[in-house]
């Protein structure tokens, strides 16, 4: 009797490790945006957004299926090849966007996203998903930073739409002031203006596209 409930106890137990698995596979990192709760952050069409701490070392299956699913049979490459894409990421940055604390599109800005974005889409036989991302530079608290981000992406959207996306493509997001532009230094004992001037390239939008060429 004594055997039977160790034998019981131990194929228990063997059971609850293989059902943990998946989830501490999927356990959420800083190399995305989680919310409140520490689960990863998705937008409408499913995606998550990486964050600077990202590297491909770090991708999760849920958000990066292709950078971890197991390596294709060697006839795969080809045939993938043979599908032309029309992806391209633009960024619009420092004030050739929006002015310090302002989210309303300057005219340089316009002619960006003309040039850059809708003229491009023009080259796509079918676009799958547009994804604005507006940031903002870290003055301020995160609340306002977060509002200010989104207001950014939705100006962007707007225009967009203006022009002839299709709405269904398009999705927003405001990253606030969690994602500053790399590389960027800024000394916060500087004079405000020169402060200002310094953080711009943190002040942006990132349109990401994805969709087939023609």
């Amino acid at each position: 009797m004594k055997k039977q409930n160790l034998t019981t106890t131990i194929i228990a137990a063997l059971g609850a490790v293989a059902c943990a698995a998946p989830a501490l596979a999927q356990t959420p990192t800083a190399a995305y945006l989680t919310d409140t709760r520490n689960v990863v952050a998705k937008s409408g069409f499913g995606l998550c957004w990486r964050t600077s701490a990202w590297t491909p070392a770090a991708a999760l299956a849920e958000c990066d299926p292709d950078l971890t699913k197991a390596a294709p049979a060697a006839a795969a490459p080809a045939a993938a090849a043979a599908a032309k894409k029309c992806d391209f990421t633009v960024t619009l940055q420092s004030d050739e966007l929006f002015t310090f604390n302002k989210a309303a599109l300057t005219g340089a800005a316009q002619k960006r996203l003309d040039s850059d974005v809708v003229a491009k889409l023009g080259s796509c036989a079918s676009v799958s998903m547009i994804m604005i991302t507006g940031h903002t530079d870290r003055l301020g608290s995160q609340a306002y930073n977060q509002k200010l981000s989104e207001k950014r992406a939705d100006a962007v959207k707007a225009y967009l739409l203006k022009k002839g996306v299709p709405a269904d493509t398009v999705d927003t997001m405001g990253a606030g002031k969690t994602q500053p532009a790399q590389g960027v230094k800024c000394d916060d004992s500087l004079p405000r203006q020169k402060l200002i001037a310094c953080l711009a390239p943190s002040r942006r939008v990132v349109v990401e596209v994805k969709g087939s060429a023609k």
